[in-house]
């Protein structure tokens, strides 16, 4: 007999859709129950490819009589943190006080009135080298909430309260100066793994964003130091047992300091970063190997998460089916030949709006660089299918969709920075402009002068606005975080609505795009100086924000143009110098699509026009243009 996820979007959901527990989806409704039947609710947060996860739904989950427990003395809610991401962010922050290895599942305890009591991570059905079983995890909740009912909810409270007040304190800091970017390199530098590459001398994660930093163009020694420990990082990545050498694409970590054991999910998120970051490092320093790896990434992007309407999938498990029986990373250790014969790992199909927008920025940006226009086909199918799926008539986004099953979820800060940031990058490579005023118009709902959102929803001094105001369940209980700051994994949504919006500025010239992008660098400056490492998009937009901006604006005549915005032009050493550049801005278009973005508002394009029939480049620094020039050798500096 299935319970109430058998109808849930989420895929992850669905899997514990036939399990003994009587399990309920994240809404108003448990909460009431639990208030009804007066017993706390255990939350269980997970997500589709999580091994530990996979791992306790078929020990734990799945006994009728550890669920015979968990149906008496709780009400139990099943929740996809990649679907509600601030529900798992206001309760890491809370289960933070319980435990010190936070990860998924995250099991957390929490009175009706949505407080934290107790916390805690995977737990098996029998007690392990010291680790208790999840039957003695139950009873202690049921003892404490039994017997010391007046002291679990006060102390609930208490840390509720601690967790709002925390949350409320504005403590901006003034933009970081060129010295104190230089020391955040020095910081990271020396977290490097001299013996065996990367970052730190245990697990190792990709930490993709930390390379939009390293690699962004910056004068001075310091900065060129980050350029070369991004370089051999890189390097050792790419040749690394994290990498799948068949075909393509980075896992999730490795448990060896060494790059061995991975945890063998491939995320969308990891590997849209990572193409970002092989396609910089090769327009900065051309090599075999960054090619190679891109083009990898970019095949497993395409090749196994697009789905068939052309969204991106937000992930591929670590398990597969071998000899009839479940391996984590089965698959994997397999060779080309062998895997032909094996059903590989399952794709989680759930396409998130900001996701998709980092692997269509990622894609865009790549097919420009490598001249590989299918990419950007793909980059356009996925964009389009976001548009049509996640796109509300009122201008606001959906979180989350899987085929024609659209998830109630509100959609996060994050996915307005990440989709408009890759519909920015979409358009400057197609010369499309009808993407970049979507993107603008999405930056606008999230600018407070503009934006749906009350005071309430402002994200603290970020200024930026949530449209919609976040999950009103988690509102109404006074826990509502705007997802995490900081970007050990991916960009945070203040750190990528500020890049976003900066990349707007570069575009319009309008202030409140600067001014939008230095108050999410404001906000973060403390925490990015102090913990560098988990603020590496923050870095990178501080960088931007700290030097003049470059803008190339290269026209072609209508003539000559097969296609529009495309390399389709005859001036063969143009194209090859332009594509490798690395400007703020960087488009390559028609003469008639120039009218076309002028005429939008984007003011870096008015009165561009090929001169005497041939591509023709202007370039500009801050909105001041050199005279334009045809011949490649006359660009002036990268």
């Amino acid at each position: 007999m299935s319970n109430r996820l058998a109808e849930a979007m989420s895929p992850y959901l669905r899997s514990h859709a036939e399990q003994p527990v009587d399990w309920y989806p994240w809404g108003a409704e448990a909460f009431a129950e639990a208030a009804r039947r007066d017993v706390p609710l255990l939350v269980s947060i997970g997500y589709s490819t999580c091994h530990w996860c996979h791992v306790m739904a078929r020990e734990t989950f799945s006994d009728a009589q550890v669920a015979a427990l968990i149906n008496r003395d709780v009400v139990a809610v099943k929740v996809d943190r990649e679907e509600h991401p601030d529900v798992d962010a206001s309760y890491l922050a809370a289960a933070g006080a319980f435990t010190r290895d936070l990860g998924w599942p995250l099991n957390v305890f929490v009175t009706p009135e949505g407080h934290v009591f107790h916390a805690g991570t995977y737990s098996p059905p029998q007690p392990t080298r010291g680790q208790p079983a999840f039957r003695q995890v139950l009873e202690a909740v049921r003892l404490a909430w039994t017997e010391r009912r007046a002291e679990v909810v006060a102390s609930a409270d208490g840390l509720a309260r601690a967790i709002a007040s925390a949350m409320a304190v504005v403590d901006d800091g003034p933009l970081p100066r060129a010295e104190e970017l230089d020391a955040a390199v020095a910081s990271i530098a020396r977290v490097e793994d001299e013996q065996f590459g990367g970052f730190g001398t245990g697990q190792k994660f990709p930490m993709a964003p930390l390379f939009g930093f390293l690699l962004a163009p910056r004068p001075g020694e310091a900065a060129a130091r980050g350029l070369e420990l991004a370089q051999r990082t890189l390097k050792t990545m790419g040749a690394s047992a994290l990498r799948d050498p068949v075909e393509g694409g980075f896992f999730r970590y490795a448990v060896q300091r060494d790059w061995s054991e991975p945890h063998y999910e491939r995320m969308l998120t990891d590997n849209a970063l990572l193409l970002t970051a092989y396609t910089e490092a090769w327009a900065e320093r051309p090599s075999r190997w960054a090619a190679i790896v891109a083009s990898g990434i970019a095949d497993f992007l395409i090749g196994t998460l697009q789905q068939p309407g052309g969204g991106f999938g937000s992930a591929q498990d670590s398990e597969s089916v071998i000899d009839g029986v479940r391996n984590e990373g089965g698959y994997y250790r397999l060779d080309v030949d062998a895997r032909g014969g094996v059903e590989p790992p399952a794709v989680d199909r759930k396409v998130l709006t900001g996701w998709n927008g980092l692997a269509i920025g990622a894609l865009a940006r790549a097919a420009e660089v490598f001249d590989r226009p299918e990419w950007l086909e793909a980059a356009r199918w996925a964009a389009e299918a976001v548009v049509d799926d996640h796109l509300l008539p009122d201008g606001t986004l959906v979180r989350a969709s899987v085929e024609e099953h659209r998830s109630d979820a509100a959609a996060a800060l994050e996915d307005y920075g990440m989709f408009a940031e890759g519909l920015l990058r979409l358009a400057l490579t197609s010369g499309e402009v009808r993407y970049a005023v979507l993107a603008r118009s999405l930056v606008d709902r999230c600018l407070p002068a503009t934006g749906a959102g009350t005071e309430a929803d402002r994200t603290a001094a970020s200024g930026f606005v949530l449209p919609g105001g976040g999950d009103p369940l988690l509102a109404a209980q006074g826990l509502r975080i705007d997802g995490d700051p900081s970007e050990g994994a991916y960009p945070s949504g203040v750190s990528s609505l500020g890049h976003a919006a900066l990349l707007l500025f570069h575009l319009t010239g309008e202030e409140r795009y600067r001014v939008a992008a230095e108050a999410a660098v404001a906000f973060l400056a403390k925490p990015m100086q102090q913990a560098p490492t988990a603020f590496g998009a923050a870095l990178a937009l501080a960088a931007r924000v700290a030097r003049p901006a470059s803008q190339l604006i290269v026209i072609a005549p209508d003539r000559v143009a097969g296609k529009p915005g495309a390399w389709q032009v005859s001036d063969q050493a143009m194209r090859d110098s332009v594509r490798t550049r690395r400007d703020d801005v960087l488009a390559v278009v028609t003469d008639s699509m120039a009218e076309d973005w002028a005429s939008a508002g984007f003011e870096v394009f008015a009165q561009r026009t090929s001169v005497d029939g041939r591509l023709t480049a202007y370039h500009c620094v801050d909105f001041v243009c050199r005279l334009p020039v045809t011949d490649a050798a006359l660009l002036g500096p990268r």
